[in-house]
């Protein structure tokens, strides 16, 4: 798999990332451990997790999968801090730390590669939150720092107040939520990113699933949507804007002989400014699948027509 650097810096990532937020809930242990030995064996190496991920199984996964199957310096661990328990956002340094270490002991590692801000939190000063990234990396726990769905403006604050004093550390990516469902990042978060150097990490680049094609005629019942906790996170999607985008990209993957999901990968993956989109899959079998879209380049005229249809917010 192509390995691509993340931002302005030496660490080089898997041109897709392996997420893991379902590890240790609807992803059991063993189909976790098929996934990564998959992801793996195509060339992926970026995975990516948080403390809240199922109770914090998704990290308990990981580590004993590190102790029992992988090589720990195959892989580059990204992991995130911020949010409670109970949903709230605390980025105070006392959490943040303290949150860091309860990682570390879960994955049963010494460092992650990648410590990740989950979310603002407008009620702790900035420069608070900032220096525990700091403290992290100083530190040794964490290699490198970067955020997650934080706004434009939030990002170019905390990039410039990171870089203006010699010693800091840089945030090199953000995590933000970007596909052909969801293009409003390119208003300002996507060239807040180019301009300071951050990398993007895209999540959900399949439209939550539904630029899959899974749902243009209803909602399967073996189906996120059709999961009562699930269906929230699907519904936005489900209406008719979406379903003009489906269709293009359904056609333009019939006359290209691949399927909807790799046309739609493949478009955000190779957007400006974009490292590594974070891709998620139920079983070994369809990560297999999304790992087959290495192979894949849109063509050009293919390209321009999705930004047509997408662009499109009537």
């Amino acid at each position: 798999m192509e390995q691509r650097h993340l931002g302005r810096s030496g660490l080089a990532v898997s041109r897709l990332g392996l997420g893991t937020m379902t590890w240790g809930g609807d992803t059991n242990p063993d189909d976790a451990a098929d996934q990564l030995t998959t992801f793996v064996s195509a060339g992926g190496s970026l995975i990516d997790t948080a403390d809240v991920y199922c109770g914090g199984d998704s990290e308990r996964v990981i580590g004993d999968l590190i102790r029992d199957l992988v090589d720990r310096d195959d892989l580059v661990i990204a992991t995130k801090a911020v949010l409670t328990a109970e949903g709230a956002r605390d980025a105070s340094r006392r959490h943040l730390l303290r949150a860091l270490d309860a990682s570390l002991d879960r994955l049963g590692v010494d460092n992650v590669d990648l410590w990740q801000l989950h979310a603002y939190d407008p009620r702790t000063p900035l420069e608070e939150t900032l220096s525990a990234l700091d403290e992290a990396v100083s530190s040794g726990r964490a290699r490198y720092a970067g955020v997650s769905n934080y706004g434009a403006w939030q990002l170019a604050t905390a990039a410039t107040w990171q870089r203006a004093w010699p010693g800091r550390t840089p945030v090199i990516s953000t995590q933000v939520e970007y596909s052909l469902l969801r293009r409003d990042v390119e208003d300002d978060v996507v060239p807040a990113s180019l301009e300071l150097g951050v990398g993007l990490l895209p999540s959900s680049p399949l439209g939550r699933g539904v630029l899959t094609g899974k749902y243009r005629t209803g909602i399967p019942a073996d189906s996120r949507a059709a999961a009562p906790h699930y269906a929230d996170f699907v519904q936005p999607y489900l209406n008719e804007r979406a379903a003009r985008i489906v269709e293009s990209v359904s056609t333009a993957a019939e006359g290209l002989g691949v399927s909807p999901l790799a046309v739609a990968l493949c478009w955000v993956r190779d957007q400006p400014g974009v490292v590594a989109p974070i891709v998620g899959a139920r079983t070994a079998g369809q990560l297999a699948v999304i790992l087959e879209t290495e192979q894949i380049t849109l063509p050009g005229e293919i390209r321009d027509a999705l930004d047509d249809i997408s662009s499109d917010d009537d």
